[in-house]
């Protein structure tokens, strides 16, 4: 159904997401090539910054190109191969999201809990382990949706209220006996919100705990500032997409549902990267080399092109 009927506002929610998912694809990567460019940011912590900067441009790009595309040919029909598609990356780029958030957390329980053991504890090969899990545990959710969804019986030419193939609205849509299917949706809710959010907290329990006991003021805002980025993604992914369903069960318009889901399936991937750039010195440190380094090649590049301009017209 998408976002408004209005035709007046069209051209402006095209302009608007297709910047929105402008900035996002180009926020996100620019923070990979930054760290991927500097030496001194091959550590865990960024190691998994770069994943999570991956994992929001692909679980953005399963709705807003649909929706931008939708609006400039005025056609919102998904065929079931395509809304089960969109699902099924959804899902899985969404669990991706709030695992990669937990793995984060744990990192840096590790760092501010245990320092003298973090090389050894957060090794290369763990780390990639524990995206490599949280991969395969995305996949296996996603699946599981996609067998629910496909059990089900549906009417054709259906509504989906909307701007994408959300799982709880095709389920919401069945004509046959949901009890089982949505058992099984909130045991794999459970895992793949619920016990990532008790992680997150039982890590930050920790961490606030090992904080208070450092004797010296600076020292334990040091401390808290390596966490100052992280908090405040968690905070932004969790409370909207939970403030979101939350709300959608006792909301009399799914429209306004449907608007409310913007926050995390468009801003919040947008605002990841401004976070961690401006509230992290070495991600700053970094982009500006990478800009120096870019601006300095061009120069050469053009002063090259001089010289041999100049060479050419001599030999002739």
């Amino acid at each position: 159904m998408g976002l408004s009927e209005d035709p007046d506002l069209q051209p402006l929610l095209f302009g608007l997401f297709l910047s929105m998912y402008l900035v996002t694809v180009l926020g996100n990567l620019l923070i990979n090539l930054a760290v991927s460019s500097d030496s001194h940011l091959h550590t865990p912590m960024y190691f998994f910054l770069c994943n999570l900067s991956l994992a929001d441009i692909s679980f953005t790009s399963t709705t807003v190109p649909k929706m931008i595309m939708d609006i400039h040919t005025h056609s919102r029909s998904i065929s079931t191969v395509g809304c089960l598609t969109q699902m099924s990356f959804f899902m899985l780029f969404g669990c991706l999201d709030s695992l990669l958030l937990t793995t984060m957390a744990y990192d840096r329980f590790v760092a501010i809990c245990h320092p003298l053991h973090y090389k050894v504890m957060m090794s290369p090969r763990l780390c990639g382990l524990l995206v490599f899990i949280s991969f395969l545990i995305s996949v296996s959710v996603s699946q599981l949706h996609n067998s629910m969804v496909l059990q089900l019986t549906y009417f054709k030419n259906v509504e989906i209220s909307h701007f994408f193939c959300d799982p709880s609205q095709l389920l919401s849509l069945a004509c046959s006996d949901t009890f089982i299917n949505n058992m099984i949706m909130y045991i794999v809710g459970a895992i793949s919100g619920f016990l990532p959010i008790l992680g997150i907290l039982f890590s930050y329990y920790k961490i606030v705990s090992s904080i208070l006991r450092v004797p010296s003021q600076g020292g334990r805002y040091k401390a808290f500032s390596t966490c100052g980025a992280h908090l405040s993604v968690v905070c932004l992914f969790y409370g909207t997409g939970l403030g979101v369903y939350l709300s959608s069960a006792v909301s009399l318009s799914p429209r306004k549902c449907a608007v409310a889901s913007v926050v995390y399936t468009v801003v919040t991937p947008m605002l990841n990267p401004f976070i961690y750039s401006l509230r992290n010195k070495d991600i700053k440190r970094a982009m500006w080399r990478l800009l120096s380094k870019t601006v300095s090649s061009q120069s050469l590049c053009h002063h090259l092109e001089c010289r041999l301009e100049k060479a050419v017209k001599v030999s002739i």
